[in-house]
């Protein structure tokens, strides 16, 4: 099957991405109101991509209505935000806060998702969250009509659970099992980690 992606509307482009990239990371974004109040919102086109500086790339698009999402709003205007990353035990929480809400409604009061406060950041993170980045805007790239944002990050701080990890030779390193990082498939499917396989990268 050959598919012209010429052919096909903006709509059917994503249907086919998002249930052929799979599975993806989800960055739980949380963000801070101009009146202070919490929103937190899922993206799944998500990916760390340099260590030097350390920085994350989100692409965030817009409304149904066209405007422009809380997440990049509070984004643009603070500059500051809290990238968790859900285990799959958090999968019914991360997928309500997906839900659109009007604005300054917050999703951690609506749907009770509790969050830790984080010592000298402007922003607390997910509390059940194995791992969370603490970011700062760094730069952004517009694609398309709409536009979809695609957004970089740089990580200033890590939160990772003492449970998910541990000092191997004095390397810390995350066990992926006990992380079990939720992600998400097309449509309504999400997925946990599943079986792990280990090859030893050749020489």
């Amino acid at each position: 099957m050959d598919i012209q992606f010429s052919d096909k509307t903006p709509v059917e482009r994503y249907h086919l991405l998002v249930q052929s990239v799979i599975p993806r990371p989800i960055a739980w974004i949380l963000t801070a109101e101009e009146d202070g109040g919490l929103n937190l919102a899922p993206y799944s086109f998500f990916a760390p991509v340099c260590s030097a500086p350390p920085t994350l790339v989100v692409s965030i698009g817009q409304k149904s209505a066209g405007t422009e999402k809380d997440s990049y709003r509070n984004l643009k205007r603070s500059g500051w935000c809290v990238v968790n990353i859900a285990d799959a035990s958090q999968v019914d929480s991360l997928n309500m806060s997906s839900a659109t809400l009007a604005a300054g409604v917050s999703e951690t009061s609506s749907f009770d998702i509790p969050v830790e406060p984080q010592e000298n950041w402007p922003l607390p993170r997910v509390a059940a969250a194995p791992v969370a980045f603490l970011c700062r805007y760094q730069q952004q790239v517009d694609l398309g009509a709409g536009p979809q944002h695609v957004v970089f990050l740089e990580i200033e701080r890590m939160f990772i659970d003492e449970g998910v990890a541990a000092d191997v030779d004095g390397r810390l390193k995350l066990d992926s099992e006990l992380l079990n990082p939720l992600a998400r498939l097309g449509g309504a499917d999400y997925a946990a980690l599943g079986e792990r396989m280990v090859r030893p990268r050749p020489e």
